[in-house]
């Protein structure tokens, strides 16, 4: 499985976090392409290459209508002289986002990101969410950070994102209604359910934008797990410090092995603990269980099925079960009470054998091509990615057995 691990030691930015994220992509100059195309009104994606306290990396920056914005929350401390922008509506990026060029999935998680922000607006000036009007985090580049994130993280086919505590920094910050504390209110909210801390370093390093999008990706928040580190990314900010101004991002696979040797390798045979739930269901209807099933899996479930029962009086039911790892069965249990009607979820705590896996990019004449392969107990297989062959066959009006067929011939 895939992990990401991301680093905040100064906080959370949109900028930071897109331009870590980019710095593990293999192809990076077709994914600032791909945010060019996106068509946010006026907005251009532009990659800078930098070297800071001896280390590369990359800087992100948003040109509005041919310049560059600045932004009241972008780790400023002490005065700021906020730019008049015409504030929007959670309405007007609705609109500005359903027009946008990319899938109806992405386009809901820069929704759902955004609604995380409305909610902590509404709670801080005491209005409802269709009452708010956004000010920083309504602009064009705060808009352009918060799709380049979801794009980049769907890119990057990530099976589980940890996050450390997150840095607010300290002090004050300007922005449209006045000198605020750090974190800013809305920030602060937002971080609720969240570990973040300050060790009195002065400025903003948590934006509300950089917040809600760890609260929403976040799988979950500690130190850094143990895993095969492939790629190290980091995405430097805006400011200068005392300290590197950066998101580190990296990615890798879980580390499963039941014991640590010399020898062990990516062929190693594997182990690990998995946890099923399951729960009983006969007042559902098959609409309902299915989209049940479709929001555990969203959140990140090894696997959901369901199963075909009787159950008391005669009654046909379905038993719904997911398998998850044990550090985040309380996670699945209550997204299991959320979308089903049921009252009890039992648990099973079961030892799992599994091959090693990995995904690798080919070239083929249809473009780039995800191939996941996997060994260990003396298997070995590979097979590529039914999302790449079935986009392939839509755009060539072909069926995936053809396209299987050319890439293999």
């Amino acid at each position: 499985m895939k992990q990401l691990y991301l680093d905040l030691g100064m906080g959370a930015a949109g900028d930071m976090l897109t331009a870590a994220l980019l710095e593990l992509c293999p192809h990076k100059d077709g994914i600032i392409k791909k945010l060019n195309s996106l068509n946010i009104p006026g907005v251009h994606y532009e990659r800078e290459i930098m070297k800071k306290s001896g280390i590369c990396g990359t800087h992100m920056h948003v040109i509005v209508n041919g310049s560059e914005e600045e932004c009241g929350h972008e780790h400023e401390e002490g005065h700021h002289e906020h730019s008049h922008h015409h504030h929007i509506s959670m309405s007007d990026i609705g609109e500005i986002v359903s027009k946008l060029n990319t899938s109806e999935k992405i386009k809901k998680q820069i929704l759902d990101v955004y609604n995380i922000i409305a909610d902590a607006e509404s709670r801080v000036h005491g209005e409802t969410v269709s009452q708010i009007h956004f000010h920083e985090v309504g602009n064009m580049d705060a808009i352009a950070d918060v799709a380049a994130v979801c794009i980049l993280i769907n890119e990057l086919n990530i099976g589980k994102i940890v996050v450390s505590p997150v840095h607010t920094g300290s002090g004050f910050v300007m922005c449209a209604h006045g000198k605020l504390p750090v974190p800013a209110p809305a920030t602060a909210l937002i971080l609720e359910g969240v570990p973040y801390y300050s060790d009195g370093l002065k400025g903003e390093l948590c934006t509300p934008t950089g917040a809600a999008l760890i609260k929403y990706f976040a799988d979950d928040f500690s130190d850094m797990p143990a895993m095969v580190v492939e790629k190290t990314g980091y995405g430097f900010g805006k400011k200068e410090f005392e300290r590197l101004n950066c998101v580190r991002a990296l990615l890798g696979t879980a580390f499963q092995c039941s014991e640590v040797t010399s020898e062990c390798d990516n062929s190693c045979e594997k182990t690990d603990k998995v946890v099923e739930l399951a729960c009983n269901i006969d007042d559902m209807t098959a609409e309902e269980i299915g989209f049940a099933t479709e929001k555990i899996l969203e959140a990140g479930a090894l696997d959901v099925y369901t199963i075909s029962a009787y159950m008391k009086k005669n009654r046909p039911g379905t038993v719904i079960c997911c398998l998850c790892h044990e550090d985040e069965r309380e996670k699945f249990a209550k997204l299991m009470f959320k979308y089903t009607t049921t009252i009890g979820v039992r648990q099973y705590n079961c030892d799992r054998y599994i091959l090693s896996r990995k995904i690798e990019n080919i070239e083929t004449d249809y473009g780039n091509v995800r191939v996941k392969k996997t060994s260990g107990y003396g298997v070995e297989r590979e097979k590529m990615e039914y999302d790449d062959l079935s986009n392939i066959a839509n755009k060539r009006q072909k069926s995936v057995f053809e396209v299987k067929h050319d890439i293999k011939h």
